[in-house]
């Protein structure tokens, strides 16, 4: 019988292992030469990370690759030098096949505000040294983060990544998901993967727990993100992407008729992102599930989320609202059905515990660390149903305008405005009319545009607190700057949202060109009520930095993903900025 993938399973599932942590409980003794010489040797493809740091403790993170198969030991230390001479913590632990051959140590006893060296050993075979922190308490001056997600392999080199990396004084990265996908050779955003040496393992589709665990192998070995990942700790949720495109609660878009159960599928990628990523693992008794907070002392208290696999609905789908005939809009029945309170993004047991997060918080920051666009993203029902392009509806809305002003005799229409009138007058159909005289509608239903219930009850919970509300997005894959306002208008915070690692943005789906980028860019800010920046082309990542007065975000991009040869492109960076008690957004220097 079919049925959910319940938090029981996936409890059931820690229980037994999967993906599960050994916690270090301070200095041991070194093992024996004899345990050693008995011991299947490995070694660190794969690299090292940290993650879900806390005030005091943090995940490390390794895979040992076996020379042989069967059992792994493998040796791991925490000092506060790169020398491993103020030795903190070590330990050892044996890996198998059975989880992969990841290591995943819960280094806890630790001082918080603090950095600290890490190093991996298995044999004679020693580690890349890795860098990680622990979470501030008290009074906190500032906090780093970058925040990045949407990493597509086939589509381009990883230099957002590398340039992320040379970023210095960060307190973490923030993975806001998507960080591999599942589809098979040839197909999304694959044109030049066999020119890029860049073809996915394996060749086909994901659906096993070996495909999703080879996918993130491949992944693993990208040398831009061994290097971001070895330099500072990761805070992650999952999207879509790492089970199947557009996920929600029991189904995706990209899982069809006759491949297999959608449960398993869902089981296996589940358990190869919690053996492959540095994430803390569920435990009985916490309640955390993948939606748990950070505390960066009075500063900062971020909230990550679970909006994809956890409890989502299945997105609305505008093929169900339009008359095939007229091509018209059942507006009533659609904000009936997207403002229902019966449709969930969260879940009532993740919106209650956000809820009561929010209410008991109390840094003077609080961020929701989340996957979708949470501004509303409203634009002419023309251009959200691709029957028309931005450009198009510009053109023809100031043909409509000039002639709405030439029937209204209005004085001040110009010789030349008359003329451009009678030269493109024809082009006013009355198929055209329509189109441009349909309401303003969400474009994205797989954001919180589609999900209007759930929203409105945070933004009412963090207006009733005065929080200082900032909403961190990826997953559109261009860059956004939104203020953020309840359904009565009442501003209520400010929302920054990163470009994508490699994805293509807009400029694939709307086929917009590089010399129109910064016109198209423009319309749709004009367009869009309180979106105040946004880059639809450029792939980049952004820097937020929260002090007592102000949070900046910094947005980064990269000149190119098709070459290892890259650089930042300066043109294209932005800033902008929100003082505390504000949800204005301006412009920074």
């Amino acid at each position: 019988m079919n049925r959910s993938f319940t938090r029981r399973d996936f409890l059931a599932m820690s229980a037994k292992g999967v993906g599960a942590a050994v916690v270090s409980y301070g200095l041991m003794g070194c093992s024996s030469s004899d345990d050693d010489n008995n011991t299947n040797q490995a070694s660190f493809m794969h690299g090292v990370a940290s993650g879900d740091p806390s005030h005091s403790a943090v995940i490390l993170w390794t895979r040992a690759t076996p020379t042989s198969e069967g059992e792994v030991k493998v040796s791991w230390e925490v000092a506060t030098d790169a020398a491993f001479t103020d030795l903190v913590t070590n330990g050892e632990m044996t890996t198998t096949a059975d989880r992969d051959y990841t290591v995943k140590i819960d280094a806890i006893g630790l001082t918080s505000g603090t950095a600290y060296y890490y190093r991996f050993t298995s044999g004679d075979t020693v580690s890349e040294i890795g860098m990680t922190r622990t979470l501030p308490e008290g009074a906190v001056d500032s906090v780093k983060l970058a925040v990045m997600s949407c990493a597509n392999f086939p589509a381009g080199y990883f230099n957002v990544y590398e340039l992320a990396a040379q970023q210095e004084e960060l307190d973490a990265v923030v993975h806001l998901g998507d960080y591999i996908y599942e589809y098979a050779r040839g197909e999304y955003a694959s044109e030049n993967a066999a020119e890029y040496d860049r073809e996915v393992l394996p060749a086909g589709e994901l659906f096993s727990l070996t495909d999703y665990r080879t996918r993130y192998g491949q992944y693993r070995g990208d040398a831009s993100l061994q290097k971001l990942h070895a330099k500072v700790p990761f805070i992650t949720v999952w999207d879509d992407h790492e089970v199947a495109n557009d996920t929600w609660s029991d189904g995706a878009e990209n899982h069809n008729e006759g491949e297999g159960d959608f449960e398993a599928r869902k089981a296996g990628a589940l358990q190869a992102y919690f053996e492959w990523l540095p994430i803390r693992p569920w435990r009985e008794g916490n309640h955390e599930e993948i939606y748990r907070s950070f505390s960066f002392g009075d500063l900062v208290d971020l909230h990550m989320m679970d909006t994809r696999v956890l409890a989502r609905d299945k997105p609305l789908d505008y093929v169900d609202y339009i008359d095939p005939a007229t091509q018209a809009i059942d507006s009533a029945k659609f904000m009936a059905d997207v403002t229902s309170t019966d449709r969930t993004l969260l879940g009532q047991d993740q919106l209650q515990w956000l809820q009561q997060t929010l209410l008991t918080a109390t840094g003077k920051w609080q961020v929701l660390g989340q996957q979708v666009l949470m501004g509303r993203m409203l634009l002419p029902a023309a251009i959200a149903t691709q029957q028309l392009s931005i450009a198009q509806f510009a053109e023809l809305g100031a043909i409509a305008q000039l002639a709405a002003r030439a029937q209204a005799n209005d004085p001040t229409l110009t010789a030349s405005e008359y003329s451009f009138l009678i030269g493109n007058q024809h082009k006013l159909t009355p198929e055209v009319m329509a189109l441009l005289q349909m309401p303003s509608i969400p474009y994205n239903l797989d954001a919180w545009d589609g999900y209007a219930y759930e929203r409105e009850v945070i933004l009412g919970t963090a207006k009733s607190k005065g929080s200082n509300l900032v909403v961190i997005a990826g997953d559109t894959h261009n860059a956004w700057a939104n203020e953020l306002s309840d359904a009565g208008g009442d501003a209520v915070g400010v929302e920054f949202a990163t470009s994508s690692v490699s994805s293509p943005g807009l400029e694939f789906y709307l086929g917009i060109p590089e010399d129109q980028q910064s016109a198209t860019e423009a319309g749709v800010a004009q367009m869009v009520a309180g979106l105040e920046y946004t880059n639809l082309r450029d792939r980049g990542f952004m820097v937020l930095t929260f002090t007592a007065e102000q949070v900046r975000s910094d947005w980064h991009f990269v000149d190119t993903i098709a070459s290892t040869e890259f650089s930042e492109n300066m043109d294209k960076r932005y800033s902008a900025v929100t003082q505390l008690g504000s949800t204005k957004i301006i412009p920074a220097g």
